[in-house]
């Protein structure tokens, strides 16, 4: 079983820039967006043999995520039931026979830091509704979760340090998603792979560089442990400052 997470960075924008043929290369089970930018009926993508969920934010041209795919869910629901958080579209749910499927956008604690602490909370509640989740059958938590989560998850740590996505504060709720029984699923094949990122600034020619983080994830319930098969971050795709990732299981 194949799937696939990517952050498009505005699917309107990334359709012209090939989505669909690398939809199609791809050939996943299950493919997932972030940041999709747009609200319903500003575009119609044809997706023959997949089901198709998205989640808008209030806010036109911001956040927002979607899911394709092939097998109808037994429930989807968007959002995570607290108000504060599910203004801007960063969550879907898709139940399975023996797993629930989500899609995340997680917050960016922004320039200066000043959303630092709503990021806090959310990670605390966002957590809090994979365990309830998990309480009915395992997890699979998938999507641009802005945090690279140790110093080999991004080219630059020692200038970075304070830096939305490489604060003390995000990677501490990253280790205590893992602590809470969640594995990263690329550091479970790869624990000391370096130089492998899946977001690239658009200034300085960074991608061109490889000066890059890793803040996109397949995490999983322990529960899966068994299942996992290979992970994978696809670096030659193009079409967003994100390249798309990638989890097979048994």
């Amino acid at each position: 079983m194949k799937l696939v997470s990517w952050n498009v960075n505005g699917i309107r924008a990334c359709v012209q820039k090939g989505f669909l043929d690398a939809f199609k290369e791809m050939d996943a089970d299950i493919f997932c967006l972030q940041e999709t930018k747009m609200q319903a009926g500003q575009l119609e993508l044809d997706l023959e043999g997949y089901y198709q969920y998205w989640n808008y934010a209030v806010k036109k041209g911001y956040s927002g995520t979607a899911v394709f795919t092939r097998q109808k869910p037994l429930s989807v629901s968007n959002g995570i039931g607290i108000e504060e958080h599910d203004q801007e579209g960063r969550v879907i749910t898709c139940e399975f026979e023996d797993f629930y499927f989500v899609t995340v956008y997680t917050p960016n604690s922004q320039d200066g830091l000043k959303r630092l602490d709503y990021r806090m909370r959310w990670e605390d509640d966002f957590r809090g509704y994979l365990k309830k989740l998990e309480e009915t059958k395992p997890v699979i938590v998938t999507g641009d979760m802005n945090v690279a989560h140790k110093e080999i998850d991004l080219k630059n740590p020692k200038s970075n340090r304070r830096n939305a996505g490489f604060t003390d504060e995000e990677r501490g709720k990253f280790t205590e998603l893992l602590g809470a029984g969640f594995i990263d699923t690329f550091r479970y094949f790869y624990p000391d792979q370096e130089g492998i990122y899946s977001w690239w600034s658009y200034r300085f020619k960074a991608r061109e560089k490889n000066a890059g983080w890793r803040i996109d994830y397949f995490c999983v319930s322990e529960a899966l442990e068994d299942r996992l098969e290979d992970a994978k971050i696809l670096t030659d795709i193009y079409g967003s400052d994100h390249c798309p990732i990638m989890l097979e299981l048994k």
